[in-house]
């Protein structure tokens, strides 16, 4: 998942105002790239990464290859059983893909109760274009989910927005990331 976040990482960096936040989650985080490189741009911001247990240790042993162990921390738990961690900011990332319209109507409004008022949710995938015809790599990344998941598929921006509306985020809005990735971003 480090190689796959990587370039996204890099630009969540800039493409979110940062300087008003105090501490931020990744949802899902595997290794911990979101966090670490959010940490590493950012001096004064808190991050965790949230997973498995079984994941804690490789992401303890990455944050402290960054020398970041004093403001990156790991929360262990299932998003599916527990509740998610506060926070100024959820990111989630290659996480909703893997998952049935439920499913991700069911997370995305468990990030909305984890929020403050005015806080936000950025959920990054390789977003389809709203027409879904000329996005070749979501629309080849939805027909891998459907067939190695049970009912996971790849979305567009608009689908996002409106499930995020639907959950009683304020408003919500895309903006691209780098390569075939984007991101919505809803503000409670």
């Amino acid at each position: 998942m480090t190689g796959l976040s990587s370039p996204v990482a890099q630009a969540l960096t800039s493409v979110f105002p940062w300087k008003e936040v105090a501490n931020v989650v990744d949802i899902g985080s595997a290794q911990g790239c979101i966090p670490v490189r959010l940490a590493l741009a950012h001096p004064h911001l808190k991050a965790c990464g949230f997973d498995l247990p079984a994941v804690g240790p490789i992401f303890s042993r990455f944050v402290a290859a960054h020398d970041l162990s004093e403001r990156v921390h790991f929360t262990a738990g299932d998003f599916f059983h527990d509740e998610l961690p506060r926070a100024d900011v959820l990111t989630m990332g290659f996480v909703l893909h893997d998952w049935d319209l439920p499913t991700k109507r069911m997370l995305i409004s468990k990030a909305l109760a984890a929020l403050p008022p005015g806080g936000s949710l950025i959920v990054y995938e390789m977003l389809i274009d709203d027409e879904r015809r000329m996005h070749l790599p979501g629309l080849l990344m939805s027909l891998n989910m459907l067939i190695e998941t049970r009912g996971g598929f790849d979305f567009t921006a608009g689908d996002c927005i409106g499930w995020m509306r639907k959950a009683g985020f304020s408003r919500a809005r895309a903006v691209g990331l780098t390569g075939p990735y984007g991101a919505v971003i809803g503000v409670k």
